[in-house]
């Protein structure tokens, strides 16, 4: 190994989908994860970190350092007819990947990308990866890549598997994609130990994102764990999470969302015990992969100067699947599986989820329990949405373990990486002037303590919105009006003090005016006047009604 190499980390970045704030053992889980709970053990857990409340916006801040509106992606991958909202990344901002590389890194990407623009799943000839609107990780900065182009799918048969710019036939034998991603970062990390870079890499699993597929030799560890429910489940973990510090005693636990019934009304506590435990094997077999990488950097003897971060992409997913359902449509990611079985739609009651020949979910009870002690989910910017378990380690530099409280965002994962590796962010990409980072470096959180990030933190998701100042947040439901919540205090969001502190209110409100204005951002009415809000999942919706 070079001095240079030695002198510059090696850094992964580990990513999992659609996982609440409470899914994983160091974050007040039943669900076995000993290698993440590792990783925290010796490193840094960070009990306010954000994501933006889903998987494409999410992405795009991680990858850029941007606001997702900034970045190109103010929704999803659709092109809605403006510049923050074309659906992939924009020419000047510029990617993680692209800046370490241009600092001598190498740099791998392996699982989702979902920030290059839509496909036509049922169409394969109407879009080509790489195209202009289709830009794919290898043309962003990425040396290897083996993942999935599209945000869901199969995962033993899934659509748009790609092998640096060559996509792969779906008839594999004894595949299932979360193995698949873990087999790839083994593979490139032992490339990597073969060269004289040090060595950048993201790990964006699938998991636990519908459809409920998992092997059965994990679901056996789970299958009975959940039929005392998920009122004794949201309990449970909230006793948990006040008891390892990362929850304040003070804050209630928020009530058991309205569209939830109790536990002791479900009608079938069998079926709902084995759809929570085939999501919480998925997990699992997350965790077992990412063992894996960590034996892998031991082998190598790659292990202390490694800094690894580890979080989710946006909070536990209320969305109830049905074959009519017009969200999330999961017909345009499955059909007959290649071997000619049939595949059902669904969340057909009785039916034993886990297996290729189904697709459904997990559904928004058990989602309320993921996101254990928060209100709300996925797509929405209160604490259910927006909050993700974090964890850094990096063993080298890490010396006094413990629990930061700072909230902080994904946009900080970039200046984060680039401060570690010294390694500068471009002025220009493309013949054009980049923009410059909106996060702040996480790196002085290892040595200083009482760190808190200093620069306010914003969101806007389909009409929800919010902005985070220090101990105070502003937020509101898509078509509702501002609430005012002192997170200090109570961060399970109880307590409306908007009427109480108009000054407050008034002030964050004209904050976020300012940053939507700079960033972008457009009304929701305007960007999708058909748009229906009864259509997003969870609180307010039918989508899940349909059983």
């Amino acid at each position: 190994m070079s001095d240079a190499r030695a002198e510059r980390p090696n850094i992964i970045v580990i990513l999992v989908d659609d996982m609440g704030y409470s899914d994983i053992g160091c974050f007040g889980s039943e669900i076995r994860t000993p290698n993440l709970d590792s990783l925290a053990a010796g490193g840094l857990r960070f009990s306010q970190m954000y994501n933006s409340a889903r998987c494409c916006p999410s992405r795009a801040a991680l990858l850029t350092g941007l606001n997702p509106h900034q970045a190109g992606v103010g929704h999803m991958v659709a092109n809605l007819g403006v510049t923050e909202y074309q659906g992939y990344l924009r020419e000047n901002a510029v990617t993680v990947a692209e800046a370490l590389k241009a600092s001598g890194y190498s740099t791998f990407m392996c699982g989702k990308w979902h920030v290059g623009g839509d496909y036509n799943l049922a169409d394969a000839d109407s879009w080509t990866p790489s195209a202009p609107t289709n830009p794919i990780p290898t043309q962003r900065g990425f040396d290897r890549y083996f993942g999935i182009l599209t945000g869901a799918g199969n995962f033993y048969f899934p659509k748009t598997l790609m092998d640096q710019d060559t996509l792969v036939p779906l008839d594999m034998d004894d595949f299932y994609l979360t193995d698949a991603i873990s087999d790839s970062a083994v593979k490139m990390i032992g490339e990597a130990a073969d060269g004289d870079a040090p060595f950048f890499m993201y790990v964006a699993y699938t998991a636990p994102h519908w459809p409920l597929h998992a092997l059965e030799e994990d679901i056996a560890r789970y299958e009975g764990r959940y039929r005392s429910g998920w009122d004794e489940l949201r309990t449970s973990r909230h006793e948990r999470l006040k008891g390892m510090g990362i929850v304040d005693e003070k804050w209630e636990i928020s009530p058991r969302d309205v569209d939830s019934p109790p536990w002791g009304d479900a009608p079938d506590h069998d079926w709902e015990d084995i759809r929570m435990a085939v999501y919480a094997a998925q997990i699992d077999r997350v965790d077992q992969g990412v063992g894996r990488i960590l034996a892998t950097l031991r082998a190598n003897g790659q292990e202390q100067d490694t800094l690894i971060m580890f979080l989710s992409d946006n909070g536990g997913c209320a969305e109830f699947l049905a074959e009519d359902s017009s969200l999330p449509q999961p017909s345009r990611y499955s059909g007959a599986n290649p071997d000619g079985t049939p595949v059902t739609i669904g969340n057909v009651r009785g039916l034993r989820p886990g297996g290729a020949q189904t697709f459904m979910s997990y559904d928004l009870p058990w989602a309320n329990a993921s996101n254990t002690p928060f209100r709300r989910f996925k797509r929405w910017t209160h604490e259910g949405g927006i909050s993700t378990p974090f964890i850094m380690s990096w063993p080298a530099r890490i010396r006094e373990q413990g629990i930061v409280h700072s909230p902080i965002h994904l946009i900080d994962v970039m200046p984060t990486c680039l401060d570690a590796a010294g390694a500068a962010h471009p002025t220009e990409r493309a013949g054009q002037q980049t923009m410059p980072l909106e996060g702040e470096s996480l790196v002085p959180a290892i040595t200083r303590g009482g760190w808190r990030r200093e620069r306010p933190i914003f969101w806007e998701h389909e009409g929800s919105r919010a902005v985070r100042q220090g101990e105070w947040k502003l937020v509101s439901a898509v078509g509702g009006g501002w609430e005012l919540y002192n997170i200090d205090e109570d961060r399970t969001e109880l307590n409306d003090l908007r009427g109480r502190n108009r000054p407050k209110s008034d002030e964050l409100e004209r904050l976020y005016a300012e940053w939507a204005e700079r960033c972008g951002v457009l009304p929701w009415s305007v960007i999708n006047p058909n748009w229906n809000p009864r259509m997003r999942g969870g609180k307010d919706s039918s989508a899940h009604m349909s059983r």
